[in-house]
C-alpha cells in the first residue's frame, strides 16, 4: 500500500498549493442542489485527481465530491478536494484536502492535509496514524470528563439531529462546530478533540473516508449512528468518529434521544 500512499501524497501536495495560492484571491463559486457552496478550485483539484488516476491507475475509480468516474471497481479513490468549502470561500483557514483509497468498501489508505498549518495526516491500515511523520493517538477522555470536546456538523436535509443532541449535553461536555468535518477529525485523531458527530448521508463517504481510517489507526472508533460499519465507497448513515473510549456511551445517548432520528 506504500505506493498508493505516495500517490495520495502527490495529489495532496498539488491540492495544498492550489488552496494556498487561491485562498485570498477572487474565486468563481456557485451552489449545488443541496445548497452547499462549490468553487472553481474544488473542481480543479477534483479534476486533477481524475486525470492522474486515469493515467496511472486505469483500473481504479474515483468518487469525488465534485467529479467521479465510478463504475463499480474494487479499488476506488474517494476524495473531498476541499472539505470546508464555505470556510475556504469566506477566507477562514480551517478547510482541508481529503483522499482515501477504498478497496471492497474498506479504507486502506488515507491522507488529510491542512495547508494552513502545514500538517499532513496519513495512515495505512494496520500501520498506525501519523502527522508529518510523527505517530499520533486519540485521547482517553470519557464523555463528561473535563476537556472532553465534541464537534458536530449540521445539515438541514439530514435525517440526524446532531445539533440538537450537542445542545442537550452542554453541561457535560465542550461543544464546537468548526465547519470542516475532516479538520475536526484530525483533532480527534491527535487527541485534541474527543468526538465528531457527522450527519452526512448521500456522498457523506467523500467527507470522512480518509478521516475514518486515520482515527481508527490512532486508536479511535468509527461507526454510523446505528453502531454499524458503513462501506466507504457509497453513501453512509451518518458517523460517530470518536476516541473509542466514549463511543458506546454516545451510541446509548443517541438511542435514548427521541428527537435524534427524523
Amino acid at each position: 500500500m506504500k505506493e498508493y500512499l505516495d500517490f495520495a501524497l502527490e495529489i495532496a501536495d498539488y491540492a495544498k498549493e492550489e488552496i494556498l495560492s487561491s485562498f485570498h484571491s477572487s474565486k468563481k463559486y456557485g451552489f449545488k442542489d443541496d445548497k452547499t457552496i462549490v468553487t472553481d478550485i474544488d473542481r480543479k483539484i477534483n479534476h486533477f485527481l481524475v486525470e492522474k488516476v486515469s493515467s496511472k491507475y486505469p483500473n481504479c475509480s474515483v468518487l469525488g465530491e465534485e467529479e467521479s468516474t465510478f463504475n463499480g471497481e474494487k479499488y476506488v479513490w474517494v476524495c473531498d478536494p476541499i472539505d470546508g468549502t464555505g470556510m475556504f470561500q469566506a477566507e477562514v483557514p480551517v478547510c482541508v484536502f481529503s483522499l482515501a483509497l477504498v478497496v471492497d468498501g474498506v479504507v486502506e489508505v488515507g491522507v488529510v492535509v491542512d495547508p494552513f498549518l502545514n500538517q499532513t495526516y496519513s495512515a495505512i491500515r494496520g500501520e498506525g496514524a501519523f502527522c508529518n511523520g510523527e505517530r499520533i493517538h486519540v485521547n482517553s477522555l470519557e464523555f463528561g470528563d473535563l476537556g472532553y470536546r465534541l464537534n458536530y456538523e449540521m445539515w438541514s436535509s439530514s435525517s440526524f439531529q446532531t445539533m440538537g443532541f450537542a445542545m442537550k449535553h452542554l453541561d457535560d461536555i465542550k461543544v464546537s462546530s468548526i465547519g470542516s468535518v475532516a479538520r475536526s477529525c484530525m483533532a480527534v485523531a491527535s487527541g485534541k478533540f474527543s468526538c465528531d458527530l457527522f450527519p452526512g448521508e448521500e456522498h457523506g463517504n467523500c467527507d470522512i473516508a480518509a478521516s475514518s481510517l486515520i482515527i481508527e489507526e490512532a486508536g479511535g472508533k468509527v461507526t454510523n449512528f446505528y453502531g454499524e460499519k458503513d462501506r466507504m465507497d457509497q453513501s453512509i448513515h451518518g458517523a460517530i468518529l470518536s476516541n473509542g473510549v466514549s463511543h458506546q456511551k454516545i451510541l446509548e445517548l443517541i438511542r435514548q434521544d427521541k428527537d435524534f432520528f427524523r
